[in-house]
């Protein structure tokens, strides 16, 4: 059989889904532990394309070529994100479904249903005031550090970084706190794969009533703002919007501050900022962003019919994962020159970038800002690679971040 020929020419290869020969587990705790040195090795092997398994039995195609993902990324036309076909093929026990399948949400549609669900998002988001926020995180950040700065030690995702973003979230969307923690805990299941069936019913009862709630009693909230605005959004489209805004508000902005002061704490370019060094909070954010996002493989989009790209046959309706941290690291495009350098793909790019990159931004550079000011003698309390990575395919996320400092009084609550 004559091979299928390339746009330039040259052979075309098969399918990275159907292929016989093995696929990276991206969900091993190897691949967790050191997934550089397998991005590394991915792309000697494979280039652009590489055939991957999300779960066990699960095949996909993970694209770390960055100007692969860019001309995929900005092409919604022959790369929707719109998984129905796929799902029909899927077992109901799938346990990544709840994060692949389809929502009645802007990150699951395509065309005008994008279009619509799009707009009432970002007009949603873009009236948080974003001095305000800034009040908010300081006035959420000094309690949960006055709570650990006399213990000389603590553990900087359970203690700061994720009650931290749980609150600051909570209060962007109006959601009382007892709805918030039930989204929340069943979010980290979801992140994780665990009792994902249970995790979205619980995630669906708690927005519900958060729903009904504000179309009761509107406020100037991210929530009240979305049931105003014209789209007229259902309960059910409610649902599926603030499930989007939780699941990218809380494990990517939590990741985010966490994996930053691994690096301001290990790097001496950074630690010195601590206690006056050149380079700022932002400098880390813009080096994390590029070299370890929070979301290290994400976008994922359903080809509508086959189609030719590098050289390989992508079939359709089969998932495409974009890896921002693979494509970010790209020789062809890495210069390892990061400050003021947005040029990666940690926000992704196109019709499906975030909408809130401005305020995660200022989320997690205040965050961090807030707790270096308090302890700028903190230390990492383990040497660095005794740190333990949670395994997923989505996320890179550590387990715990502990820290060691000076006791100190608490901090003067304004």
């Amino acid at each position: 059989m004559i091979p299928p020929q390339s746009l330039n020419g040259g052979p075309a290869h098969g399918s990275p889904i159907n292929t016989d020969g093995p696929r990276v587990a991206l969900y091993s705790e190897e691949f967790a532990a050191d997934p550089h040195t397998a991005y590394r090795h991915m792309r000697k092997r494979f280039g652009s394309l590489v055939p991957i398994d999300l779960a066990p039995g699960l095949p996909a195609t993970l694209v770390i070529g960055y100007h692969t993902a860019l001309r995929i990324l900005n092409d919604p036309e022959h790369f929707p994100a719109d998984p129905r076909l796929w799902q029909r093929e899927m077992p109901a026990d799938c346990p990544l479904l709840p994060m692949l399948g389809w929502r009645p949400n802007a990150l699951r549609s395509a065309g005008l249903e994008h279009l619509r669900l799009r707009q009432a998002n970002t007009a949603a988001i873009g009236e948080i005031d974003l001095h305000a926020l800034h009040s908010t995180v300081e006035q959420l950040a000094i309690p949960l550090i006055n709570d650990f700065v006399g213990d000389g030690s603590a553990d900087l995702i359970g203690q700061y970084a994720y009650p931290l973003i749980f609150a600051v979230l909570n209060a962007i969307l109006g959601c009382p706190p007892d709805l918030g923690q039930q989204v929340s805990t069943a979010m980290a299941d979801l992140f994780e794969g665990v009792e994902t069936d249970q995790a979205n019913q619980m995630i669906a009862d708690a927005l519900f009533e958060l729903t009904r709630l504000k179309r009761a009693q509107p406020e100037n909230d991210v929530t009240s703002r979305l049931i105003a605005h014209s789209a007229g959004l259902s309960d059910e489209e409610m649902i599926h919007q603030l499930v989007t805004l939780y699941g990218a508000g809380i494990e990517p902005q939590q990741n985010l501050i966490v994996n930053t002061l691994l690096l301001m704490l290990t790097d001496d370019r950074f630690a010195g900022n601590v206690l006056g060094g050149s380079l700022s909070t932002r400098d880390a954010l813009d080096e994390v962003l590029f070299t370890d996002p929070p979301m290290a493989n994400y976008c994922i989009s359903y080809p509508k019919q086959p189609i030719l790209i590098d050289e390989v046959w992508l079939p359709a309706h089969q998932p495409v994962v974009i890896s921002m941290t693979g494509c970010n690291n790209d020789p062809a495009i890495d210069t390892g020159d990061y400050t003021d350098n947005r040029s990666h793909l940690a926000w992704s790019v196109g019709p499906h970038a975030c909408p809130a990159r401005s305020v995660a931004y200022l989320v997690v550079q205040d965050a961090i800002d807030q707790l270096l000011d308090a302890l700028p003698e903190m230390r990492l309390s383990v040497r660095p690679e005794h740190l333990v990575w949670r395994p997923g395919p989505f996320h890179r996320a550590l387990v715990s971040l502990p820290v060691t400092f000076p006791k100190s009084p608490p901090l003067h609550v304004y």
